[in-house]
């Protein structure tokens, strides 16, 4: 098949993703290099559903998947259409309903649920021997006094939802263990999430794997190394390189471990983005997603033939040949910018003194002056971007915190208001 080729399908794409989402415009660029059509498949509350609608642009309640996938597939009656991707995981169970309807190539909406709920996942895991942690599922009507006892230490508590560990925490006795709990409690308050696992703390080094699943089939895209520790109390993850500074033998259990455990979820089609941690007893996994890597990280992969991820997952869902796709020889990483503190943005310096660092390709500040700054475990965002490359991987690293260490960011805290 050449290159650039022609789907198939019908050339209309429909990708799906929160308005937070960075993830939209690297798939824009990849649809229009293919000749495809793009309509946006916009998360937006209900009063404001007929209001944002175009030609364009198709407003959905991602909160009620059953009215959004039948307004997908309405849509799709009279505008054939030949993929949908979910961009992130508020996406993916929608991607997996309609599609499921239009008899598209598609992961089950069983399968979309299972990389979505972490009690679901877990379960899974356990069941098919996917070697995980420990876990033991709660409700947030449970008194933690009572079960902190219960509890191995030291534990990770988690939502059975959101992501980017957004209220991962971790406790090493119980009394941290009864904070953590209503701390969660806290952050869950706005959210549609009433459940929580707590589970047994893996030690070891932590990998991101991003692959595509192909009928069942595993094709791995990158391996990830994350050289900075998580051991908690919270995860914020940093720096990501590739390719991986594993030995061979472990990287290849690496990749087994993320088979086995994509086939236990019963996900067979599209992207893949899955943490495990890695130490003496092997390859744990920690997490799967059935979507690509967040935020704007995919712009530290390159492949050859200039394709980007982006390119690769619509090659894919649309029947396109992806087989000789392979990392560029080099090595490559990027930095999540972590937020410091609480606070008000009020000023950022010393991006061009980071941008002029041997090795670094690019830095994103994608926080806005004045904007409300939260960090983990009740944030979900990051500063921004450093991307990277270089001969191998040491000096990727070296350059991402050689690029960090030149930024400078004003924060002030927030006043608070008292009404008299």
């Amino acid at each position: 098949m050449p290159f650039m080729g022609t789907p198939a399908l019908p050339q209309r794409l429909i990708l799906l993703a929160s308005a937070q989402s960075y993830r939209s415009a690297p798939f824009e660029v990849a649809a229009a290099r293919l000749g495809l059509e793009v309509v946006k498949g916009k998360d937006v509350p209900q009063p404001m559903l007929e209001a944002i609608a175009g030609e364009n642009t198709l407003p959905l309640d991602y909160h009620d998947i059953e009215k959004a996938a039948r307004a997908i597939v309405e849509y799709a009656r009279q505008n054939p259409v030949g993929a949908l991707i979910g961009l992130d995981d508020s996406g993916t169970m929608l991607a997996a309903a309609a599609s499921s309807q239009l008899e598209l190539a598609h992961n089950s909406p069983q399968a979309a649920k299972a990389a979505r709920n972490k009690h679901v996942m877990r379960q899974s895991f356990a069941e098919a021997g996917v070697p995980s942690p420990k876990f033991m599922h709660f409700h947030f009507d449970v008194d933690p006094a009572q079960i902190a006892d219960l509890v191995d230490y030291p534990c990770v508590i988690k939502p059975v939802t959101l992501a980017g560990s957004r209220g991962v925490m971790r406790a090493d006795n119980p009394q941290e263990f009864i904070r953590s709990v209503a701390r969660l409690r806290k952050i869950l308050l706005a959210e549609r999430c009433e459940e929580f696992l707590v589970e047994d703390y893996i030690p070891g080094v932590e990998v991101a794997l991003e692959g595509l699943l192909d009928d069942g089939e595993l094709h791995v895209l990158a391996l990830f190394d994350k050289p900075d520790p998580l051991e908690g109390p919270f995860f914020e993850e940093t720096i990501y390189v590739t390719p991986s500074r594993l030995p061979d033998e472990t990287q290849q259990e690496v990749i087994a471990t993320a088979g086995q455990a994509a086939a236990a979820l019963g996900l067979r089609n599209g992207p893949l983005h899955a943490e495990l941690r890695v130490n003496q007893q092997g390859a744990w996994m920690v997490e799967m997603a059935s979507r690509s890597i967040g935020g704007m990280c995919s712009q530290s992969l390159h492949f050859n033939m200039d394709m980007t991820l982006e390119e690769l997952i619509l090659r894919q869902a649309f029947g396109l040949d992806f087989s000789e796709a392979r990392q560029v020889d080099k090595a490559e990483g990027v930095m999540m910018i972590p937020i410091p503190e609480a606070g008000l943005l009020k000023g950022v310096s010393g991006v061009e003194e980071a941008r002029a660092v041997a090795g670094v390709d690019g830095v994103e500040i994608t926080a806005s002056l004045g904007h409300s700054l939260v960090p983990l475990p009740e944030g979900n965002s990051y500063l921004g971007f450093i991307f990277a490359s270089g001969e191998n991987p040491a000096e990727v690293e070296a350059a991402l915190r050689a690029a960090h260490g030149k930024l400078r960011f004003k924060i002030a805290p927030e006043i608070e208001l008292s009404v008299v």
